[in-house]
């Protein structure tokens, strides 16, 4: 009787076709064993059903399809897909779900750890998927360009060529015989004033109001925000002394002379000529310009504006503009105001 369940069932199998449903019941057998199984219409010894396609009728029989005892177990069936990529699939997908979560957990951690050495990375706020916020992150702006202006190394110079004129006379009298000359030149100095872009990180302590950025919009993830920046910076400093300037020989030139009546002759030549020698005419020229470029009003107002406009230059277009654009931010206003150098100091 089994191998003919066995038959049976293989032959369902050969055919493609899965067993019609039928009952499962439950027999016994001659050693008083119990066991299930499933009962289909019985067969003749042809393949054919007794009772024709109905597997009704007096004389029909009935198969009860049992496994064998201890015989080979029907191995399940696997999955087309591994356990360990559907829980990979899982966590990529809760870790997508939940990124704003897990993006601050980790810069949380990776502060901690980086701020030991100095590196300090933006905040990222929390935020759970079904919260609604315009922007995903909120960057610190404000100590990250100070940072970035707290790091130049050179001041802002600012150069301006201006003319002047100055006058040389020289008497050695000989005796009861004068003698004396006197030349009055045209030259061209240069001067520069500079701009401290960095007086120290006392001068950029918040209780001195020196350095402030206001947030005007934020960024958005298709819009940038816009920030409005205003510092202090010392005001320029005019040259400190006369090696600060010069003054171009090549286009200085006298302009008129004067001489009493005994130059050259009589000696008086030999007493003045030496006091009009070129290194001697440049060290009068350089000074008389060291004092016109810290005293005199035409010349020192061009220095500054020209010192001014370059701080603002470099402030704003090496270091300010492209931090912030490189943050998702722009510069609408940005203004320096210039206070006494001993004001913030401290």
């Amino acid at each position: 009787m089994f191998r003919f369940a066995i038959w049976l069932a293989r032959r369902f199998r050969s055919a493609g076709q899965s067993p019609p449903p039928n009952d499962i019941v439950t027999v016994r057998f001659a050693d008083g064993q119990f066991a299930q199984g499933q009962a289909v219409p019985g067969q003749a010894a042809g393949g054919q059903s007794v009772l024709g396609q109905s597997g009704q009728g007096p004389n029909s029989s009935t198969v009860v399809l049992v496994a064998q005892p201890g015989g080979p177990q029907q191995q399940p069936r696997r999955g087309r897909f591994s356990r360990w990529a559907v829980w990979a699939a899982l966590i990529v997908v809760v870790g997508l779900m939940f990124r704003r979560v897990v993006a601050w957990a980790v810069t949380g951690v990776l502060s901690a750890a980086l701020g030991l050495f100095g590196v300090h990375l933006p905040h990222v706020s929390f935020g759970w998927p079904w919260s609604s916020s315009s922007t995903t992150t909120n960057i610190l702006v404000g100590p990250i360009v100070l940072q970035k202006i707290q790091g130049i190394g050179k001041p802002a110079l600012g150069t301006d060529n201006f003319d002047f004129i100055f006058t040389r006379k020289v008497t050695k009298n000989i005796g009861f015989w004068p003698c004396w000359y006197s030349a009055t030149f045209s030259a061209v100095g240069r001067a520069s004033a500079t701009v401290d872009l960095n007086p120290g990180p006392s001068w950029w302590k918040s209780a001195t109001g020196h350095y402030t950025l206001q947030t005007l919009t934020s960024k958005t993830s298709t819009t940038p925000g816009h920030v409005a920046i205003t510092m202090a910076l010392p005001l320029p400093q005019l040259p400190q002394s006369v090696h600060d300037v010069s003054v171009d020989n090549t286009l200085s030139t006298p302009i008129a002379t004067d001489h009493s009546w005994t130059y050259p002759g009589l000696g008086c030549g030999v007493l003045i000529r030496p006091q009009f020698a070129q290194s001697v005419l440049y060290a009068q020229a350089q000074s008389e310009a060291f004092y016109q470029a810290t005293h005199l009003t035409s010349v020192t107002g061009p220095l500054i504006a020209t010192a001014e406009q370059e701080a603002v230059t470099i402030i704003r277009d090496n270091f300010i503009v492209p931090t912030v654009d490189a943050l998702g931010y722009t510069v609408t206003r940005f203004t320096i105001r210039w206070v006494a150098p001993t004001s913030g100091i401290g």
